[in-house]
């Protein structure tokens, strides 16, 4: 098992940063740091002020989050087989997925107690992300334990976040083991779809959204329409059960692929419709166009805190074309992925779309994260996904 680099003398933090732990969030940043270590990025102890010991963090030395704690038991040094029983349990939470699907997270970071650090199964292959500079220190011995817990035959770095940039790493795509094929097929509660590990979008797939699309697949009826659909995912799961599907995108390179992916799953009744969603919603409303189910999972629009409002602004536009187009009795799956929009927001915007449509809607369901993105309701960060189920009443 490969080894990590050394670990020498130790971070010391503010009162401040000792609450933020103690509260259970992991993140120290640069103002909080009163002594840097003098190693270079890896894994350092940390101390109070007081010099009592708060055990040991991620050291990024270029970061505004300069540390992130992984252990808090001082008995527990992390070294390589400490990586190895942690990639172990986080593994092991994903064992109810193995039989629905080929193709989840194994780590999520945070979520999983292993801060910037992301770990996607495709088939026999993986794709990580080292997102900061005190993880990427240990890529060895995490590769080395992935391929002894996976036994899978390619790991792929997917380095190209602009994350890596603020800790001083190159930003790239770079193979790190055997071998990973541009296009790996993904089977999912039975509907088959390609993705793209080296050039697609996040890791590959968007693998978040599975059992939304599950869901929303199993109540799909009559005329359905996927906005921003990408490669298909949530259209193939709706030409399951309804008469025909419609999916809509503005890339006709990503509506190719939703063509190809019909063929795949033996699906005739999926259309590909290529347009700007917000132009097409309103042309077909005033075509009389109405829909028995609709799809609206849209790219995040609030990408900084400061794009929330011109983000709510989208958000409310799109979801209240889609309202207007739903047939009465109608169901909408409406989310976004966008963390800078919170939950109450999100419903705030659902609520005034709802108003200005001047229909009712009744809220279905509420959904959120997978098993496979755990969201920890003290790390805020960990969570950004969620999802509303609405009926037409009227």
């Amino acid at each position: 098992m490969s080894r990590g680099p050394r670990m020498e003398g130790a971070a010391v933090v503010s009162r401040r940063a000792v609450q933020r732990l103690r509260g259970g969030h992991p993140w120290v940043f640069r103002s909080d740091v009163e002594r840097r270590p003098s190693q270079t990025a890896g894994i350092v102890p940390l101390e109070g002020p007081d010099g009592a010991p708060l055990g040991y963090a991620l050291w990024s030395p270029l970061s505004e989050i300069s540390l992130r704690r992984v252990e808090t038991d001082l008995s527990r040094t992390p070294d390589a087989a400490w990586w190895h029983e942690k990639l172990r349990a986080a593994i092991a939470r994903r064992a109810p997925l193995a039989g629905e699907a080929n193709a989840y997270r194994l780590v999520h970071g945070e979520g999983d107690g292993l801060p910037s650090l992301v770990v996607d199964k495709y088939g026999d292959v993986l794709v990580i992300q080292l997102l900061s500079a005190g993880v990427d220190a240990w890529t060895d011995a995490i590769v080395s334990s992935l391929v002894e817990l996976t036994g899978c035959t390619g790991i792929l770095a997917r380095n190209d976040p602009a994350a890596r940039g603020r800790e001083g790493l190159p930003r790239e795509v770079k193979l790190l083991y055997g071998e990973v094929p541009r296009t790996v097929e993904v089977v999912e509660h039975g509907v088959r779809y390609l993705a793209a590990p080296w050039d697609g979008q996040k890791t590959g797939a968007f693998l978040d959204q599975r059992e939304n699309r599950v869901l929303i697949g199993s109540l799909a009826r009559g005329q359905a329409l996927d906005c921003f659909a990408y490669h298909g995912s949530f259209a193939l799961h709706l030409a399951k059960k309804a008469d025909q599907v419609f999916a809509l995108d503005v890339s006709a390179p990503a509506l190719a692929r939703v063509h190809e992916h019909a063929e795949r799953n033996g699906l005739t009744n999926i259309e590909p419709v290529e347009g700007d969603a917000f132009d097409i919603l309103r042309a077909w409303y005033k075509e009389g166009r109405r829909f028995d189910t609709i799809v609206v999972d849209p790219p995040a629009f609030a990408k900084t805190k400061s794009a929330i409002d011109g983000a709510l602004r989208g958000y409310k536009d799109i979801n209240l074309q889609a309202m207007r187009l739903l047939a009465p009795g109608g169901l909408l799956f409406t989310a976004s992925c966008s963390f800078h929009l919170s939950r109450g927001h999100f419903f705030e915007m659902l609520q005034d779309a709802s108003a200005d449509s001047g229909r009712a809607f009744a809220l279905r369901a509420i959904t959120g994260q997978p098993l496979d993105h755990p969201e920890l309701i003290t790390v805020p960060e960990t969570g950004y996904l969620k999802g509303a189920l609405l009926e037409a009443m009227s």
